[in-house]
């Protein structure tokens, strides 16, 4: 399979290239559905720009990214494109890596379980056989790279595919260590990497926060490979908790202390993490945040800044408790959670989750309205740019117009996400009870999600 993954790269860097040298680039990154004042490259040139002139690039109101990316990019900006196609080509690879591996896992327990007599004698037709997830990690790494809202963050040079590399390492480091990794692995599991993962999730959380949420999942599938029971009574439980749990935390005092000795201030942490949860940048996006608290009495934007907030983190526990037996599962509902409700979303965070769809192709068969949805995300898509010029240029529309497609967009994200769950608990429950159920009366019965 390099050949071919080989080949998707090399395409999917053409495309790129190609798009650097059009007259379309300077178009794209001035795009509000692409940039957001987190990750506009604009703003990390302006950052640059203040920092070679010897003045904090925190002192103003413009430059909101971390002091790595900072630095990182004082180094590369000469070669800020060639970056930014690595980057993108590194995320898809980790993720080819990591579903591979997965596969692998899923096969052996489904496997075993066929072994017990754990499924239903009817579900012969739902069981994955190696043949149908041969080709899966491909279209992972296909989905990503030749997705166009990949491409369109990638020529815009935001700074989301960074956050998006961090999580697709830290997924990668989750579910396996990379022979590359191998001599940092400290300690190791069945599997991934305990120490790696808490690393890559550190960086993950130290660039944009909320992927603090996916600690949770990641604990989960390290447990799982630790063949240790989530239980509140089990020592072994617990042990491997706080273990991972000390060292992601001291992953992320590390970088924050490392951030302080490259800046000898503290001024990132209001500049970077209180943007982020207060939400001051009213510039409209993709998210629902902005036209919320444009139309809002200032009185009352704490109390609903807090409200909106909490959607991201709310939805872990639930989650956590129906799917502990599915953490990669719960990793994707979560990665998709994530980028419809933080505050400043943009297409590059739709665009990591959605590559997660083709490991979930066996549940295509319960999906209810995925044609509709896919329609409602696509029409929504090529709207925006439509309704931002009527708005913004052509004075015939306003802020309406572009908040409604912005809100029907999140909510088809919203009803694809729901879709996936339910076609996923539909399918777990198939195996245990049987394909064909019947009620009481002897009539074909319909499961309802409740």
């Amino acid at each position: 399979m390099a050949a071919p993954l080989a080949l998707v790269v090399v395409v999917a860097v053409t495309v790129r290239a190609a798009l650097f040298r059009s007259s379309l680039a300077e178009f794209i990154s001035e795009r509000v559905e692409v940039v957001s004042p987190l990750n506009s490259w604009k703003r990390v040139v302006e950052g640059l720009s203040l920092l070679d002139l010897g003045v904090s690039p925190y002192s103003g109101a413009v430059f909101h990214e971390t002091p790595l990316i900072i630095y990182l990019f004082h180094f590369l900006i000469d070669y800020a494109e060639l970056v930014f196609m690595i980057t993108d080509a590194l995320t898809a690879i980790a993720l080819y890596f990591a579903i591979q591996d997965f596969n692998k896992v899923v096969f052996k327990k489904q496997k075993l379980l066929l072994e017990l007599d754990q499924y239903a004698p009817d579900v012969a037709e739902l069981i994955r056989t190696p043949m149908e997830m041969r080709y899966i990690p491909l279209k992972v790494a296909l989905f990503y790279l030749l997705n166009p809202y990949t491409i369109l963050s990638c020529v815009a040079k935001s700074t989301c595919a960074v956050n998006n590399t961090l999580i697709a390492f830290f997924i990668l480091t989750t579910i396996k260590v990379p022979d590359a990794f191998k001599v940092l692995n400290f300690l190791e599991t069945q599997g991934g990497s305990a120490f790696l993962s808490a690393i890559f999730l550190a960086l993950a959380t130290y660039q944009s926060l909320y992927p603090l949420t996916l600690f949770v999942p990641g604990l989960l599938y390290l447990l799982q490979r630790q063949y240790i029971p989530v239980k509140v009574k089990s020592k072994a439980f617990w042990i491997f908790s706080w273990e991972y749990a000390m060292m992601y935390v001291g992953s992320l005092v590390v970088i924050i202390c490392l951030s302080f000795f490259l800046l000898s201030s503290w001024d990132f942490i209001p500049a970077v993490y209180g943007f982020i949860l207060s939400v001051p940048d009213l510039t409209p996006n993709i998210g629902l945040f902005w036209y919320f608290f444009a139309e809002m009495f200032e009185h009352f934007s704490l109390f609903f800044v807090c409200v909106f907030q909490i959607n991201v983190f709310f939805y872990t526990i639930p989650l956590a408790i129906k799917l502990k037996e599915h953490p990669i599962f719960f990793m994707f509902i979560q990665i998709a959670i994530i980028s419809i409700f933080k505050s400043y979303p943009t297409v590059g965070d739709v665009a990591l989750y959605m590559a997660f769809l083709p490991v979930w192709n066996h549940l295509y068969r319960f999906l209810r309205n995925i044609f509709v949805l896919v329609c409602i995300i696509i029409v929504c898509s090529l709207l925006f740019p439509v309704l931002w010029h009527l708005w913004i240029y052509a004075g015939s529309a306003n802020s309406n117009f572009f908040y409604a497609i912005t809100l029907t967009f999140n909510v088809g994200q919203i009803l694809l996400i729901s879709d996936y769950f339910y076609a996923f608990l539909r399918r777990e429950y198939y195996l245990t009870h049987g394909l064909y159920l019947t009620a009481k009366d002897g009539t074909e019965a319909m499961l309802v999600l409740k």
